[in-house]
């Protein structure tokens, strides 16, 4: 493996991972590109979900929008884009995304440095290929993306998630809100049915939290969700504010930035709420929480130990979905409280 030559780096693509969670922990790694290059222009190639999600940002001048399923899409698209890129003149791509079509783009794009994981294939199409070995997949996510960079010679500080919402965003938020104390419940999770826990039984959690802990509740989630949103207002005996689906992306940022309490499924939203440093009651089931927890300082993991779990699968392959139907109502309660009686 070749250490990257980090001198006469003048412009640096980033092609940016293409699910929200993903994307909020491979921010530390981001930063650590901006320290390390600290004259450069860094600019993030990325899906307009993640594109919304990273504009503004600190770490990144801008960002150029990848549509696959717009005008971006198929074998035609992509040599679009990558002849956009091309005329760019970047010194140097370094790839968080770790599938094959990165690489073959900034390899179209006639970048002269292509780092990145040498996944999926793609080690012959990367200057600066970084191996991955079984420990390398153990790492927490956030560990994972600095790893590489490590490997690529780039000192990385102690990780810390960063997201940036504006002063006129927040207001607005603040104002949707109108004061008191608010818990944000994420119940939907884009990956998958089996990382979802039930409507029901969120709605059961979310009025205690205004009973017993004085919470006003905002319901947060993707237009995909709006059915599971609906399921929970009616299942619930106070009224909570329903956002879920009513969102944009930096929306939803603003208003995560703004609560007092999230309790949410694994899922980007919670990673969202981690990078603002949220106090977060999070569910996991079929993912892994050793890679995939939220890096805050103030959190509680709610998980059932089943010789299934972790699966990693979008749903139940055994379609009994124990994971997180054996996770019971008082169980996230019991976190609720851990939380906010012994915040570390």
């Amino acid at each position: 493996m070749r250490i990257l030559d980090t001198a006469n780096t003048r412009k640096i693509l980033v092609r940016a991972t293409n699910w929200i969670g993903d994307a909020v922990m491979t921010t530390p790694a981001l930063g650590a590109i901006r320290e390390a290059f600290p004259d450069a222009e860094i600019v993030l190639a990325a899906n307009p979900v993640v594109s919304e999600l990273m504009t503004p940002h600190p770490w990144c001048d801008r960002v150029i929008v990848y549509d696959k399923k717009g005008p971006h899409r198929g074998v035609r698209g992509l040599f679009r884009f990558s002849s956009i890129l091309g005329a760019e003149g970047f010194d140097l791509a370094i790839l968080f995304q770790n599938a094959i079509g990165a690489a073959i783009m900034a390899r179209l794009a006639r970048i002269g440095r292509r780092a990145g994981y040498s996944t999926d294939g793609r080690w012959l199409l990367l200057t600066n290929p970084v191996p991955v070995t079984r420990e390398t997949l153990k790492l927490h996510h956030v560990r994972y993306y600095l790893n590489a960079l490590e490997k690529l010679g780039i000192t990385t500080p102690p990780p810390q998630l960063r997201l940036f919402c504006t002063e006129e965003e927040k207001k607005r938020a603040a104002d949707v809100l109108g004061g008191g104390k608010w818990a944000a419940v994420n119940p939907g999770a884009a990956f998958g049915s089996a990382k979802r826990w039930f409507p029901d039984r969120f709605a059961a959690v979310a009025d205690i939290l205004g009973s017993k802990y004085g919470f006003k509740v905002l319901l947060v989630g993707g237009p995909g969700e709006t059915q599971i949103g609906d399921e929970i207002e009616k299942a619930m005996s106070s009224r909570p504010l329903n956002m879920i689906g009513k969102t944009t992306v930096r929306e939803m940022m603003a208003f995560l930035s703004l609560a007092d309490l999230v309790v949410t499924n694994d899922s980007g939203p919670m990673h969202v709420a981690a990078a603002f440093d949220r106090p977060i009651v999070a569910l996991f089931g079929p993912t892994d929480h050793t890679t995939t927890s939220p890096l805050c300082s103030n959190f509680r993991i709610v998980r059932i130990n089943i010789e299934c779990a972790p699966c990693l699968e979008r749903k139940c392959p055994k379609e009994h979905h124990r994971c997180m139907d054996e996770i019971a109502v008082q169980d996230v309660l019991d976190a609720v409280g851990s939380l906010l009686k012994n915040p570390s």
